[in-house]
């Protein structure tokens, strides 16, 4: 956050002609400190600043962001189930929020989710962001404009990752908020970050502004490296002790989940339907027996470094573990994986980083009686196809 007393005189022009642009723009906050916000973000270009904001505004208008939290309350999958929630104020003044990103069943979620009820949950939680730091103003007085994020990607897998339903929500979410509240968040703590968690940092990466980049502190899961950083701008009490602080609900409980809850698999119970997918034309079909012989391998030749596998199957008759290899080096794009393909279609994507050959598995091998029909279609596209 920049402080108005620090802008050079560049800068100061520019402020003042941003002003003079939105002036009539109906804005539920005009005040300099607000409007400084979408010119840190552009580099203060005051035309990129001006377009960004009315697009926000009409984001706003179609998602009825100024409403959402008066006419909109969360369902109880999302109660349950959406790990965020605030548990503290940091050294700085600014709410923190925690979330334990690798334990949510985000695939799960969204299966339960209509479109409407999926916008409007994602507009309802950012308008939180914002209301939790107009609390905070109104609490002490003071000009609190940020928020803090403790997100918690400990069993992250895979599994995730290779789901293109889960990565695509991610980067919703993630998209929605930096277009539309820039630079609201002060710090950005991921901590107990796995290797494949680069994987997906680099996707978000191209929403990100570069002014957001230093913010951003990735940690390991070493708790010895990450800890120390919490601590050194957030108090012990106002952190849970599951992360290492004093904080705890009532009954004495570290996980604080009276504040945000940790996540974990959605029931199916909660499903939109149990009807299954509906197959599509250019699919293929095979059958893939029980017991110990029940596996199917699909062999593709990569000769574009970088290639692109990707995939969309459904099944018949219960679900299914599937897994991606390099037949050359062995090594898993995909660990073996166990998933609910005949309650929904299973689709995702995986980088061949290398030439060679690469084997796309199913494996029934865990059902001792069960035969599986699955419907499939797998390709393999040159780097130039990316999506």
């Amino acid at each position: 956050m920049a402080d108005l007393k620090l802008l050079n005189d560049e800068q100061k022009a520019n402020l003042n002609k941003f002003r003079n642009i939105v002036k009539d723009f109906k804005l539920k906050d005009s005040s300099d400190e607000y409007l400084l916000k979408w010119l840190i973000v552009q580099d203060f270009d005051v035309t990129r600043a001006e377009n960004m904001l009315r697009q926000s505004l009409e984001w706003r208008r179609v998602r009825e962001a100024d409403d959402i939290l008066d006419t909109y309350t969360p369902i109880e999958v999302m109660r349950k189930y959406f790990s965020i929630g605030q548990v503290g104020i940091d050294k700085f003044g600014c709410p923190v929020f925690a979330c334990s990103f690798g334990r949510i069943d985000i695939k799960g979620i969204r299966l339960c989710l209509t479109n409407k009820e999926y916008n409007n949950f994602v507009t309802w939680l950012l308008e939180t962001f914002v209301l939790s730091v107009q609390k905070e103003i109104e609490r002490t007085g003071k000009l609190t404009l940020q928020m803090v994020f403790i997100l918690d990607f400990e069993h992250f897998s895979m599994k995730q990752l290779a789901s293109k339903l889960a990565v695509e929500t991610i980067l919703d979410i993630v998209k929605h908020f930096l277009a539309n509240y820039p630079d609201l968040f002060r710090r950005a703590f991921v901590i107990n970050a796995p290797r494949i968690f680069s994987v997906l940092f680099a996707m978000i990466k191209p929403l990100i502004p570069a002014t957001d980049f230093p913010k951003i502190k990735i940690f390991a899961a070493n708790k010895s490296e990450w800890l120390p950083a919490l601590l050194e701008e957030i108090d012990a009490d106002q952190l849970p002790s599951f992360y290492g602080g004093t904080l705890t609900d009532p009954d004495g409980n570290p996980k604080c989940p009276s504040k945000f809850n940790m996540g974990g698999e959605v029931p199916h119970t909660y499903y939109l339907s149990n009807n299954g997918p509906i197959a599509k034309n250019y699919m293929e079909t095979v059958n893939i027996m029980a017991g110990v012989s029940g596996k199917k391998k699909f062999k593709f030749k990569v000769d574009v470094p970088e290639s692109v596998m990707r995939w969309e199957f459904m099944t018949e008759g219960g679900d299914i573990s599937f897994r991606i290899y390099s037949k050359d080096s062995k090594e898993d794009l995909v660990p073996l994986v166990r998933v609910d393909s005949h309650l929904a279609m299973e689709e995702g994507q995986v980088t061949c980083d290398q030439l060679g050959k690469y084997v796309f598995e199913f494996d029934n091998s865990f059902s001792y009686l069960r035969t599986k029909k699955v419907r499939y279609h797998i390709t393999v596209h040159p780097p130039s196809e990316k999506v």
